[in-house]
Parts: C-alpha cells; structure tokens; sequence
C-alpha cells in the first residue's frame, strides 16, 4: 500500500511540474518536442540527482511511467492551451503542487534508505528544486531557486515539519499532509504578501567600489 501511494503521489508530482514546465516552454514558443523535453527534465530532473546521490537505481529509468505521463502533460497542456498558458497564475500552481509532492516523495525514500532526517530533509529539497533549476538553465532564464524568492527554504521548512510530526508520533497520512500543505502554503503566502530572503548583493557592490577605488589610487 505505501509502495502503490509513493507511486500515485510521484506520477501526480510527475504531471504538476510536467505541465508548469510545458507551460513555461509554451510562454517562451518552443515547439512541441522542445516543450516535451523540458516538461520531462523538470519533472525528473530532481529526482534523478536524489537517485544517483542515494546511489538507488534511477525511479525513471525502471519503467517508461514517466515519460508517458509526461507526455499526456503535453496532450493536456495542448488541449486546454487557453486555459494553461493563457492564466498568468498556471505555472506558480502547478509548480507549488509538484515542489509539495516531490519535496514529500524525497523524503519517504530516503527514510526508507535507512538516511537520518536531515539528509531525508537535504533529498527532499533537491527532489523538489532541481529539475525546476535545470528548467530554468535550459529556457536560459535566472533559476528560481536562487533567487531571493522563497523556494528552497519551503521544502526545508516542510521537510522539518515531517520531521516534527513524526517526533509526534503522527501518522504517515498527517506527515505527508503537512510537509505538503507547509511548502504550498509557503509558496502562496510568499507570493502573495511578497515575502523573500534578504540579497548579498549591496555588500558586493560596495565591496567591488572599494576595490575599484583602490586600483585607481
């Protein structure tokens, strides 16, 4: 039964961020097979480096679930086009769906790898951030993730409120349910009252004038 729900909550996080990557592909006029690529590595992308850093065979790789689902992302996305790539929303709600779902199914498997939770919580993370990182290197934009935005520090934030609960003694259900509803929550609320984290960059500029200054004196 657990085995039969990480795989539901995976091909569900699958289709989540399958879609918000088509979309984002679809917004910069990629063509289909360019859209189904990136789709594919934003959906997989994480999961593949949390596989390879568990040293686990590679979840895509064991069966062609995934590159399947990822293309009925694509028939979705290209069916209801006005609907997804036309609501300026789309992207953030999917993202945050699949970010929540992966950030969970990061940390069942390393639980079940034997890993103490602050590596679960660190595989949790890379499972919801990277493959959106290699999205974004590949649609040649700034990745998200190290923007000042808040992204990584929500699946931290949930993969801790997993870790909480489970010191409760809460159930899987209550575990699952809260890491996932803490980084979706998060991600709204980051947008919506327009929370972030403090940049680096007014110490570096000032740093790089002094430097500057120096070399002409």
């Amino acid at each position: 039964m657990d085995d039969l729900f990480l795989i539901i909550i995976e091909v569900v996080g699958t289709i989540a961020f399958a879609i918000s990557g088509i979309r984002l592909a679809a917004a910069r006029s990629f063509d289909w097979f360019g859209a189904y690529i990136i789709g594919l590595v934003t959906a997989i992308g994480g999961g593949t480096l949390r596989d390879v850093l568990l040293d686990i065979p590679v979840f895509w790789m064991q069966t062609p679930l995934y590159l399947l689902v990822t293309g009925i992302s694509l028939a979705i996305t290209i069916i209801f086009r006005r609907a997804l790539v036309g609501f300026n929303r789309s992207l953030f709600i999917f993202d945050a769906i699949g970010l929540a779902l992966f950030v969970v199914i990061g940390i069942q498997k390393s639980l079940m790898m034997g890993y103490p939770f602050w590596v679960a919580i660190s595989m949790g993370m890379i499972t919801g951030s990277f493959g959106g990182v290699i999205r974004d290197i590949l649609i040649n934009i700034e990745p998200l993730f190290f923007r000042k935005d808040i992204y990584a520090t929500a699946c931290i934030a949930g993969g801790l409120v997993y870790w909480i609960c489970w010191l409760l003694g809460c159930s899987d259900m209550i575990q699952q349910a809260g890491c996932a509803v803490t980084v979706v929550g998060l991600r709204m609320c980051a947008i919506h009252f327009k929370w972030s984290l403090p940049i680096l960059n007014y110490q570096y500029k000032k740093t790089e004038n002094i430097n500057e200054n120096n070399g002409t004196e």
